[in-house]
């Protein structure tokens, strides 16, 4: 409302300097021409839908495009970081807004990477190319005690809880997987009106809040969750055990955010600082973990159920396994949130010292239940800045079945990192409460921009694996992709990363030194060393 009396307001002038300009003398037009020009801008800038930043900031927002096109120190400025404050690819970020929008992101130029500077990676392409398949491949998440399995997409929404996310941006992610046939995680602030607005499939996160199925004291509601986890928009659940951005350590959601809708959603009382806590009170062993995970599964009706972790070491995620394997209890997926990845708030020294990178995280995951036999029960999700086809090819070779995407699914719906996200005035609407702000993000155009980026994504995805002479995901194996570890010498993942054969842990086979010390001291009784 601001915004439209400010720009009545300039018309008004304009208007008013013209007719003095027409009866009192030409030198009014001076103020009257740069005022109507201003005006016309203004009034175009309010009432188009295509850029939340213009309807919030009508006139003054075009000053940000225009530096923008100032290279390379402006444009630097604005596109090469991420509101955590760590780097990211300006080129990446251009090509997430060109497929969002429908436009080509093919580059005339060739590639700006030093191809010699250590770092630098490249997949093993064909002489013989296979054609790319017509349909997306999907991937079936549903082990021996799922009933009801789902058929995941390559790329999907990963965690972001609306609360974090305003409403608009919760509507325009859900609407866009609606419409693509991909899934959309809810993240641990409960199922919110607008997630079930538009019927996009949902994998609902419950984390260590328990928020939409708590009891009063902030223990896990079994009833309540049965009740949620029964609706036809839930096609999986997944019990969040740490976030890459922060992982091992809990959240406070201050009194003065938890509006009634927000209380509503996450069923607390409003007005009153929510805490979410480092730990679960569901479990304390590895044991006990998979047993709840079970449960989840047979409280949510048969539908998939898994966890979600930032690996710490790789004793943890072996005492996991021996209590799978012991037990017969296996989750159907588990989602690794590499340290690189995260949108929630959280300390500089976690978001720069705390957690492993996904690459190591997917390896020893992978490797793990291999290990035990048990990796073709359980699907693995791969979340920490994917945002290309060449990220979900790498996150595949690594060791993930699919791949889930967060920031890049923030630009598809307008997000320019103008990191503001903490202090609820972020100036495009995505992630802030403020009803004014919101509403300039407009849900009929941002949900086809998600759509887009997810199906350009999703395809170039595929037309790399076709030229690696690959038409099935199933068929990459580590040695396509290859790491530059100085000028002068390159290595396969196959090389880089260790690879247990099937069954290898409970063999007796030796094993490589890394995994014969932790094997020999998980317990699946215990997580402390």
């Amino acid at each position: 409302m601001v915004r439209k009396v400010v720009v009545a307001v300039l018309v008004a002038v304009a208007l008013a300097l013209t007719v003095l300009a027409v009866f009192a003398g030409p030198w009014w037009w001076c103020g009257a021409v740069p005022l109507l020009a201003a005006a016309a801008v203004g009034t175009y800038d309010v009432l188009q839908r295509r850029h939340s930043l213009l309807r919030n900031y009508p006139v003054v927002g075009h000053l940000r495009y225009l530096l923008e096109k100032i290279r390379p120190e402006m444009q630097q400025y604005f596109i090469e970081r991420d509101y955590d404050g760590m780097p990211y690819d300006r080129d990446t970020r251009s090509t997430v807004y060109e497929r969002a929008k429908g436009t080509a992101d093919q580059d005339p130029f060739g590639t700006e990477l030093d191809v010699y500077a250590p770092g630098y990676e490249f997949f093993v392409h064909s002489v013989a190319p296979s054609p790319v398949p017509g349909e997306a491949p999907r991937v079936r998440i549903g082990g021996p005690g799922c009933t009801r399995p789902y058929d995941m997409a390559l790329l999907n929404v990963s965690a972001m809880s609306f609360g974090s996310l305003s409403a608009q941006a919760i509507l325009a992610l859900n609407r866009g997987a609606a419409a693509g046939g991909f899934a959309h995680d809810t993240g641990e602030g409960g199922i919110s009106e607008y997630h079930l607005k538009h019927g996009g499939d949902l994998v609902w996160e419950i984390g260590t809040g328990y928020f939409g199925c708590r009891t009063d004291d902030g223990d896990f509601d079994e009833k309540e969750f049965a009740r949620k986890a029964a609706g036809e928009s839930v096609r999986c659940v997944s019990l969040k055990l740490s976030q890459g951005a922060k992982p091992g350590m809990g959240g406070v959601l201050p009194g003065a955010k938890v509006n009634a809708e927000i209380a509503r959603v996450r069923e607390v009382p409003e007005g009153k600082t929510v805490i979410s806590p480092s730990y679960h009170r569901v479990f304390s062993t590895p044991r006990e973990l998979i047993r709840f995970i079970g449960r989840m599964r047979e409280l949510a009706g048969g539908k998939p159920a898994g966890f979600k972790l930032c690996v710490g070491s790789r004793r943890d995620v072996l005492a996991i396994c021996r209590a799978m394997a012991e037990e017969d209890i296996t989750p159907d997926f588990i989602i690794v949130d590499g340290a690189e990845g995260g949108t929630g708030a959280a300390p500089m020294e976690f978001v720069d010292h705390v957690g492993m990178p996904l690459t190591e995280g997917l390896g020893i995951v992978h490797n793990a239940l291999v290990g035990v036999g048990l990796r073709d029960r359980v699907r693995i999700g791969a979340s920490g800045k994917v945002a290309t086809g060449s990220d979900i090819v790498k996150r595949l070779i690594h060791g993930a079945d699919y791949t889930n995407a967060a920031r890049a699914m923030m630009f598809a719906v307008g997000c320019i990192q103008a990191q503001r996200c903490h202090t609820n005035t972020c100036p495009v609407g995505v992630a802030t409460q403020d009803p004014r702000r919101a509403q300039a993000l407009d849900v009929a155009d941002k949900y086809r921009r998600v759509q887009r980026f997810q199906q350009a994504t999703v395809h170039s995805a595929m037309q790399i694996m076709a030229s690696m002479g690959v038409s099935d995901p199933a068929d990459l194996r580590p040695y396509m992709l290859h790491r530059r570890i100085s000028h002068h010498e390159v290595a396969s993942y196959a090389q880089l990363l260790t690879w247990l054969e099937p069954g290898q842990l409970l063999t007796g086979d030796p094993l490589p030194a890394e995994w014969e010390h932790a094997w020999e001291t998980s317990d699946p009784d215990t997580f402390i060393a």
